[in-house]
């Protein structure tokens, strides 16, 4: 995979396709410009050795041409965020985008209209590639959040620049930072899995077991664990079907000499919901009518010593239902202990959706090594999958 500082790209055309999925409010204003950033430095480097940036991005999942989800409604946040003049074209393909292509100069910006306006971007068709291709000398992919799609913008484009397609500054970010993890991390290696389901995280625990010294379990699917084992669990959440599963993990992890942590005590409530009344118990004694809503104070000691122990640190999932504040001391003390080895040296990547969201909510983003921008990519990349879009760059 060539990167972009192996080329320099004055006088020539680069079209890139970035992640402009933002979120936006009902007025259509930006509420997290994240992703916009990422690209930044992507897009500057091309600017500054003199080429010219189409950009390609779709947002949201439009049916048909729903202006609902144009891209006209964050030039103003993209301008804001690189310092430059964008020229927005209300067109992917047809003799505007074509015309635009033409005539851009060097060091210009245009931003063509959201790709899955068209079908044909979701579905891979070659010609919908092709002709993105033709407006452009060379080609960047910038968009690791859509790399595991087998999309025209991401895993057919990249055939026709043989010899000139590259991976942006943010997708190499990305797949150094899960390579470090998976691949050349510094021992001890700790892997920090949370959320509901045991059957959506089963891949990736299958995976990592392999890459990993210790495996901490939290959130709701520890439940299925510690039933397994023959645990009282109250109310809280359990797949009775995975309960096998769960078992097939642990002797797994114990004949690779894989430490897996399990809570040690959990703070229950008895209704989902910031009013309810709390108790604190041992995680095998949930009394009836309680469901574990979070770790309790004898785990997140426990967690906090095998953290500061590792060397590289992998955070897939909140530990506890995070967005009511009664229970969200577990993953607050989660970030802060890995926030603490951080700081002593260990390189930590936070990833998968609602570890992404507590980092952000409780302002560690600056704390850790890297927060993935990845979310189902990044996922995939961990259950050890191929991601398209980073395939069509090596081959």
């Amino acid at each position: 995979m060539k990167s972009i500082d192996e080329h320099n790209f004055k006088n020539e055309k680069a079209i890139i396709r970035v992640d402009f999925n933002v979120p936006l409010d009902s007025q259509k204003n930006v509420t997290d410009n994240s992703r916009i950033e990422a690209a930044k430095s992507t897009i500057l480097k091309i600017i500054n050795d003199g080429g010219s940036c189409i950009l390609v991005s779709h947002l949201g999942r439009p049916k048909g041409k729903d202006q609902e989800f144009s891209l006209r409604h964050i030039v103003k946040e993209i301008e804001k965020t690189l310092g430059l003049k964008i020229t927005f074209v209300p067109q992917v393909i047809g003799e505007q985008a074509l015309k635009a292509s033409r005539e851009i100069q060097p060091k210009e910006i245009i931003l063509l209209e959201n790709l899955r306006f068209h079908p044909e971007e979701s579905s891979g068709e070659e010609s919908f590639a092709k002709t993105l291709a033709s407006f452009a000398d060379c080609y960047i992919n910038d968009a690791f959040g859509t790399a595991h799609r087998t999309h025209a913008s991401t895993a057919v484009i990249a055939k026709y620049f043989p010899n000139k397609k590259f991976a942006g500054h943010l997708l190499l970010k990305e797949a150094s930072s899960i390579q470090k993890v998976m691949d050349s991390g510094e021992k001890p290696v700790l892997g920090i899995l949370g959320g509901a389901k045991v059957s959506s995280k089963i891949t990736i625990i299958d995976n990592i077991i392999d890459k990993v010294d210790s495996l901490i379990i939290g959130g709701g699917m520890a439940f299925t664990f510690i039933k397994a084992l023959g645990g009282n669990i109250g109310k809280s959440i359990c797949e009775n079907d995975k309960m096998d599963l769960a078992l097939a993990v642990l002797e797994k992890a114990k004949n690779k000499n894989v430490s897996i942590h399990l809570p040690l005590d959990v703070v229950c409530g008895d209704d989902f919901s910031e009013e309810a009344n709390t108790i604190e118990v041992d995680i095998n004694n949930i009394p009836e009518g309680w469901e574990g809503m979070d770790v309790g104070p004898k785990s997140r000691v426990l967690f906090d010593k095998i953290i500061n122990q590792s060397k590289t640190i992998l955070w897939n999932g909140p530990v506890g239902v995070f967005e009511l504040k009664k229970f969200s001391k577990g993953t607050i003390a989660i970030g802060e202990s890995i926030a603490r080895s951080t700081k002593k040296g260990a390189f930590s990547l936070v990833g998968g959706g609602d570890s992404v969201a507590a980092v952000k909510k409780f302002n560690f983003e600056g704390r850790v090594s890297y927060v993935s921008t990845g979310g189902g990519a990044m996922l995939e990349s961990l259950e050890g999958k191929t991601l398209p879009g980073i395939q069509a760059l090596t081959n």
